[in-house]
């Protein structure tokens, strides 16, 4: 029972009432009728929060139920009033009965932002502490948290390069540099929050930010700017648009009369941090100016008015009962964030040998991470165009159907859709911005059909793809996918350290819902369109491929999906009881040649009509492969069908073995057991994957097999192992289906649904006759991922080569590296200004290579086909490097192995990309 606290401090709150709900006007009940619950600073904090007796009741219980945990919240059980507003704001939240901001949550208790996020985590010790309704408003909580500190610290920087830090004597007194930054960021904070519905968007609002700096830039005496701001407003001032008269000026007139010398501002401000100017000047015209025209603005000594502004920001602030972002502007402690994450954000590498001279390297914060990600997609598709190039027209002519008027129909119909969609999720007045985003997609989309079509015409010698190209499906998930990488380029955000991806309003699966796509439809394409885009970033290739294990995860499993529809033609073909893939196919690498055009173009085939099949290639789809199954005449299943199924069983088995390795290591021969358990569910009682999640299916063959092998396997610690993992959810196994409408845990889940159904199964393994084991699956690198390790240069001693890292400065449209690695006595990044200490570097590698006598061994088992890539061959056009042709005299051995790389790096991607899986053949040495 909570303590009751005596009389008298009843007696004293009598009197107390709390202050009237901001957001119905309501006020409490005096706090003797509340003194049932909880200890007496319990109450009184609730008196300042000024919750309601519901509110106080389910966050007493809340707190009694974590604080009486074993073993959680070390270092928190002397500090109950921590745990107490954070009970608060759990039981608030999920009863909708918010009478208080973040904010004042924060200040109430003395906690700074990240420590609260940090302890929620460590409180949701089991899966009904914290709900998925509470997971979810802390996630929008973080991410507009981490949006508004990279924005601050960027505008803090902005501002110091603009403005003069002393005021000038011919700057009035009343106009102080902190009055125009209070100014200027509250002014930002009004915009922000008026134009924009996706309030975590950094790219457009940094944009919207750079948009709030040039007003105030031009509205600023010259005397308080430093150069080149200082001129550029001193010739506004000469041209006619001198400060004066632009006050006296409407705003609607002063807006609307827009000269080249008014632009030299914001184009500056762009070129300083990489922005396009265009799309820039779009926020601008489009969301800025009217804000401006909508909010009335007051000026005072040229400035607008910062309490009118302040008090309009203060309306939205208590309106969405989150963070109170003027604090920044006062180093507000509870807005700090910790020491190490302020290391981690702004951290720039440092010399490994302090006699080398000093390269400056940028310290890559988010915002600028932004900009040069979107910046490399740019060097991509600058050349582009977003209309069907001349070679692609011929493509179109030589189909039997001409599909020409049907994709640019499609484009235009799919782009009004998308720029309508967009304006819904971000705001009405950024319609534009989304058109301009689609057509960037549409440059992508063209550019990789034409390639795709390119290495079909080499693969097939054919040069008709009418049934291809007159595919609605593929024409949609091929323009989807090159919308995704887009969206994706430009939606980073401030959390994205690593260019991993964060879910926001408009991350994937949005495009397949705004484009009526489905998600299994869309899973055809993804290979195809990476190994057809070389120039992709390793960002965007790792975001895709993320894509497409969501999609095998649960979104292909959705109950409208297709892919049900295929398994059961699979298994119901001339009555036979058949797999969606052959266990025996398992533990062989995962080898196909594959297209976009196979997979969208060959259903299964009937036996009856053996001869007929919907496919581009005249020969069979799968080339010779012996190893991989014998020659039947079975007639062939549907491609896209059996392929997904060798890449969700490899899914599956890595992230079950990942599982294994960190909860049962002490008993190692239970791996196989469970991964038996699930592949049997998932080939034989796929219906359970209807609208779940993969991983669910594996955390309960799990806890099945752990319990009749009597090892003490908890959910509880099976889930919190779960977290741990990478791109995991928490609505995964605290949300899962029961029944058709019905949600609960996956301990639920466990006994009502899946234990009901492979009860007879799971008891086999506790018997003498347990079910044969299934093949381990042969996991092999991803074949869209480049190698993270360096590479050994043959006949090299201990110098190895190492792709460069994102993300990049951007030079004079070159591209240097801003991350450098391995770290290294002696480091050469290819591309950086040659110095005299790079010169020496050189000649020390070189010594290295000439000293050596080490002389790569050849396998024993040379195989006649060599195997590329596995280890960096130098070699050119195909000439072995011991050739020594084409090199020029008095080249170094390290000089000439660079050069070899330089010329084949493209090709070496491309072989990458097509091979990347086989392990069975010998690498050529």
């Amino acid at each position: 029972m909570p303590p009751k606290p005596p009389r008298k401090g009843g007696a004293a709150a009598k009197g107390q009432r709390a202050s009237p709900d901001r957001g119905t006007g309501g006020t409490s009940p005096p706090a003797a009728a509340r003194l049932e619950f909880g200890e007496t600073d319990f109450v009184a904090l609730c008196d300042t929060l000024r919750v309601s007796d519901t509110v106080r009741a389910n966050a007493w219980k809340t707190y009694e139920k974590v604080s009486s945990a074993d073993g959680t919240l070390v270092g928190y059980s002397e500090k109950k009033k921590d745990m107490w507003g954070i009970c608060i704001f759990i039981a608030a939240v999920d009863l909708d009965e918010m009478t208080f901001t973040f904010t004042e949550l924060l200040k109430s208790i003395g906690m700074r932002v990240c420590t609260c996020f940090q302890l929620l985590r460590e409180m949701d010790v089991n899966m009904d502490t914290i709900s998925t309704k509470v997971d979810s408003n802390v996630s929008r909580l973080n991410k507009k948290y981490d949006v508004l500190s990279a924005l601050y610290h960027k505008f803090e920087r902005t501002c110091a390069l603009i403005y003069m830090i002393q005021a000038s004597s011919q700057t009035s007194a009343e106009l102080s540099l902190p009055l125009v930054l209070k100014t200027s960021w509250i002014t930002f904070l009004l915009a922000k929050g008026k134009v924009l519905q996706m309030e975590d968007d950094l790219v457009i609002s940094f944009q919207l930010l750079l948009c709030v700096l040039d007003y105030f830039i031009k509205l600023s005496p010259p005397s308080m700017l430093k150069e080149p701001y200082k001129s550029h407003v001193s010739a506004m001032s000469v041209n006619g648009s001198t400060r004066a008269p632009r006050r006296g000026q409407s705003r609607s007139t002063r807006t609307s009369k827009q000269t080249d010398t008014d632009t030299k501002v914001i184009e500056v401000l762009c070129k300083e941090y990489g922005c396009n100017l265009d799309e820039v000047k779009n926020v601008y015209f489009t969301s800025f100016i009217p804000f401006l025209n909508s909010v009335g603005i007051v000026t005072s000594n040229g400035l607008p008015e910062v309490e009118d502004l302040s008090k309009q920001y203060e309306e939205l602030y208590l309106k969405n009962k989150d963070i109170d972002a003027r604090l920044f502007l006062d180093n507000d402690e509870t807005l700090q964030r910790n020491h190490i994450e302020c290391l981690q954000l702004e951290r720039t590498p440092r010399k490994n040998n302090p006699d080398e001279e000093l390269n400056l390297i940028l310290p890559q914060t988010p915002v600028r991470a932004a900009m040069n990600t979107i910046q490399q997609l740019m060097m991509i598709l600058n050349s582009a165009s977003d209309k069907p190039s001349d070679n692609l027209l011929s493509y179109f002519n030589n189909c039997t159907v001409n599909p020409k008027e049907g994709i640019l129909a499609r484009v235009e119909n799919l782009g009004n859709i998308f720029k309508e969609k967009f304006a819904e999720a971000v705001g009405q007045g950024c319609a534009e911005i989304g058109s301009q985003r689609y057509k960037l997609g549409v440059r992508l989309y063209y550019r990789v059909m034409e390639s795709m079509l390119k290495s079909e015409e080499e693969r097939l010698s054919v040069h008709n793809f009418s049934k291809l190209l007159n595919n609605n499906i593929f024409h949609t998930s091929l323009l989807a996918c090159a919308v995704e990488v887009v969206m994706a380029t430009y939606g980073r955000n401030a959390s994205q350290s690593d260019g991993t991806s964060t879910e926001t309003d408009l991350s994937f699966p949005w495009i397949l819902n705004v484009l009526d796509l489905k998600a299994f439809d869309f899973y055809k394409v993804i290979e195809s369109f990476i190994k057809a885009e070389p120039s992709l970033t390793r960002e965007m290739i790792k975001h895709l491929e993320r894509c497409e294990h969501r999609i095998m995860e649960s979104l292909a499993w959705q109950s409208d999906s297709s892919l049900f529809d295929l398994i059961k033609q699979s298994k119901e073909r001339e009555g036979q009881v058949d797999q969606p893939e052959p266990t025996c196919t398992l533990n062989f690498p995962l080898q196909h040649n594959h297209t976009a055009a196979d997979l969208y173009l060959s259903p299964v085939r009937s036996p009856k009509k053996k001869g007929s099949i919907a496919s581009l290639n005249p020969t069979p789809i799968i080339d010779a492969q012996p190893v991989l199954a014998p020659q039947t005449q079975k007639p062939q299943k549907s491609t896209s069908l059996s392929l997904f199924y060798k890449k969700v069983y490899r899914l599956a088995y890595l992230r079950l073995n990942t599982l294994c390795l960190r909860l049962l290591f002490d008993h190692p021969e239970l791996e196989h057991l469970i991964w038996t358990l699930f592949q049997h569910t998932l080939q034989n009682e796929y219906e359970l994957m209807k609208d779940r999640h993969l991983d669910q299916i594996m955390m309960c063959s799990m806890y099945g097999i752990c319990k009749v092998k009597n090892v003490d396997l908890r959910f509880k610690i099976i889930v919190t192992a779960y977290k741990e993992l990478t791109n995991t959810n928490q609505e995964t196994f605290k949300r899962v289906l029961i029944r058709e409408g019905q949600y609960d845990s996956i301990i639920v889940f466990y006994n009502l649904v899946f234990m009901q159904k492979l009860k007879t199964n799971i008891l086999q393994y506790a018997s003498n006759r347990p079910p044969t084991l299934s093949p381990i699956p042969h996991i092999p690198r991803s074949p869209y991922k480049f190698s993270n390790s360096p590479l050994r240069v043959p006949a090299g001693n201990n110098i190895y080569i190492s792709p460069l890292k994102s993300p990049y400065k951007f030079s004079e449209g070159m591209l240097s590296p801003t991350k450098m690695t391995p770290r290294s006595r002696i480091l050469v990044s290819i591309g950086e200004s040659f110095g005299v200490s790079t010169s020496e570097k050189f000649q020390k590698i070189n010594q290295m290579v000439g000293s050596s006598d080490h002389q790569l061994k050849r396998s024993a088992e040379v195989s006649t086909a060599p195997k590329p890539l596995k280890r960096l061959r130098f070699d050119i056009e195909g000439q072995d490097e011991a050739d020594g042709s084409k090199h020029l005299p008095g080249e170094s051995k390290f000089q000439q192995k660079l050069a070899e790389m330089t010329s084949t790096r493209t090709r070496m991607q491309k072989q990458k990309l097509n091979d990347g899986t086989d392990t069975s053949a010998t690498e050529e040495k």
